[in-house]
């Protein structure tokens, strides 16, 4: 069994830039492909970032490459997302989530209770 807790979420301009966490406990972590997902009020969730269980691939949705970086500490059994230059349309609840899987693509057992990112002015 893994529990995600996700922090780091908030309020932020335009522009800005947060730092979202995602602790995990579970001897396992290191073996997990761990991503991040986001939910606006009145969408899916969808897809944000993911790495493998090395930390040495990643995969991005189109909408935040170049601006998002997802990495892994394995040490400390934590994932992060680095969010620059962020706009409006970011604004939504953070969750992150992890399970078994090949290179970025996981079956994502396990889901934390979100962290809420606002970005407004």
């Amino acid at each position: 069994q893994v529990q995600l807790v996700e922090s780091g979420g908030g309020l932020v301009q335009p522009g800005g830039s947060l730092r979202l966490s995602c602790q995990a406990s579970g001897r396992t972590f290191s073996n997990y492909v761990m991503a991040w997902f986001r939910q606006a009020p009145g969408k899916e969730r969808e897809f944000v970032a993911a790495i493998n269980w090395s930390g040495h691939i990643t995969r991005y949705a189109d909408s935040v490459k170049g601006r998002f970086t997802i990495s892994r500490d394995n040490v400390k059994n934590t994932v992060y997302l680095q969010m620059n230059s962020l706009k409006p349309d970011d604004s939504a609840v953070y969750y992150c989530a992890g399970g078994s899987g090949a290179g970025t693509y996981g079956e994502y057992d396990y889901w934390g209770q979100g962290t809420q990112v606002t970005v407004s002015s």
